[in-house]
């Protein structure tokens, strides 16, 4: 069953490829959303897929490309939007 999980990863994840990271590796297992930075130096993700998929992109989140230092990855479940594709927003 698919299910929508958003929030936000904190630390030292803008300049570092982290968005661009993220998508590739979601994409590559299948999850669909969106991935944004934040004005207040956060990462912002939306992301859908199934149960073992979102498992792997968390713990993905957590370490993040390796010049990210990733101090919190704060994701709640919400209602599904019904995303096709993952990609980055500006």
């Amino acid at each position: 069953m698919k299910s929508h999980v958003e929030g936000k990863i904190r630390g030292k994840v803008q300049d570092v490829c982290f968005r661009d990271s993220t998508c590739e590796f979601a994409r590559s297992i299948g999850i669909a959303g969106i991935v944004r930075n934040e004005p207040d130096g956060s990462v912002y993700i939306e992301a859908e897929g199934d149960e073992t998929q979102l498992a792997s992109l968390c713990d993905w989140l957590r370490e993040g490309p390796s010049a990210a230092e990733v101090e919190e990855v704060d994701l709640k479940e919400t209602e599904l939007k019904n995303y096709d594709d993952f990609e980055v927003r500006s």
